[in-house]
């Protein structure tokens, strides 16, 4: 089942992080970008966090499952939607775990 557009709108709305939280829609599901860098997955309209060091504590007691098969288990935030501030603190905090995104090369002219 695919990510429904809504889903990822409401996670946005949810987080408080304005133009600062952006989608990408990948293979009918959405990768979730904070300032560039992916911090999260919406897959089957549940959200899948990436895991980091650094957020373990945030993500200790949320369930965790794999978003898409043969992938590792991730964090899933799906009860943290309706709790504004600490759906903002894990996702900011992820992004501050993440590496800056790698700058893109330009593609060769031919």
């Amino acid at each position: 089942m695919a990510t429904d557009r809504s889903f990822v709108e409401y996670v946005g709305e949810q987080s408080g992080l304005d133009e600062r939280i952006t989608f990408k829609r990948m293979f009918g599901e959405y990768g979730i970008y904070i300032d560039g860098k992916v911090v999260a997955f919406a897959c089957d309209n549940s959200l899948f966090v990436k895991a980091a060091d650094a957020t373990h504590a945030l993500t200790a007691n949320l369930p965790r499952r794999p978003p898409y098969p043969g992938a590792k288990p991730y964090p899933v935030a799906d009860e943290l939607l309706d709790d504004s501030e600490q759906l903002h603190a894990l996702l900011v905090a992820t992004a501050d775990a993440m590496p800056e995104p790698k700058a893109k090369k330009p593609k060769a002219r031919k």
